[in-house]
């Protein structure tokens, strides 16, 4: 008998070695030694398998303890969120399609009703709290997706010497990017750091202050 907590783990291992872009139905079957049919009891299809994954990880996300304050809440939940898709960015990635709301679980959700509740009880309307909590989310997963893919790739920027003498020296860079010049030598520490929280505070502050209106 194949239970749905082994095909899961199995899906997690092969995500882990291959990407979640390499995950099949049927590769998952040839690795557990199994008919393609037989998981498809278990599972329609991998986009089913991906959200049960999601679905048993976000409920182990850890959840904050909530400050008082509108704003502080709506930042503590975010925040939980970022940490623990960073955590699992394939997840993040694999849920940056709008409508993911209602494939996710109760512990998911209720982290995003405590960023809806927030936006209103800051005195903002309900729809407004949609469309804050998209931008929120926009931003956080960005956030992910970004530091991920810097991660796996040789960027120009890991090499301070050269942004700096491209931006300090070649072609006049000075003159024509005085600014750039002038942080080149840092730019990737600079850009490295973690200012997830701050910018997020920050964000948030602005959204409440003057929420996106539909065009």
């Amino acid at each position: 008998m194949t239970s749905r907590k082994q095909i899961l783990a199995a899906a997690r291992v092969l995500i882990d070695e291959h990407g979640w872009e390499k995950l099949t139905i049927r590769r998952l079957a040839a690795e557990m030694g199994l008919g393609s049919t037989t998981l498809y009891t278990h599972v329609p299809g991998k986009e089913d398998l991906l959200f049960l994954l999601i679905h048993e990880y976000a409920e182990q996300i850890p959840h904050p303890e909530l400050p008082s304050r509108p704003q502080d809440r709506i930042v503590a939940a975010a925040v939980a969120i970022h940490d623990g898709l960073a955590a699992w960015p394939w997840a993040a990635e694999v849920l940056t399609t709008d409508g993911f709301i209602a494939r996710l679980g109760d512990s998911f959700l209720s982290l995003v009703e405590t960023i809806l509740a927030g936006v209103v009880d800051a005195g903002r309307t309900p729809d407004d709290s949609v469309r804050i909590f998209r931008s929120i989310w926009y931003y956080t997963v960005g956030e992910i997706l970004v530091r991920t893919h810097t991660r796996h790739r040789e960027m120009d920027e890991r090499d301070p010497a050269r942004l700096n003498a491209y931006f300090g020296n070649a072609d006049g860079g000075q003159a024509r990017l005085p600014h750039l010049a002038a942080v080149a030598d840092r730019w990737g520490a600079l850009a490295g750091q973690d200012t997830f929280a701050q910018g997020l505070r920050a964000f948030v502050d602005g959204l409440l202050a003057h929420p996106p209106q539909p065009a």
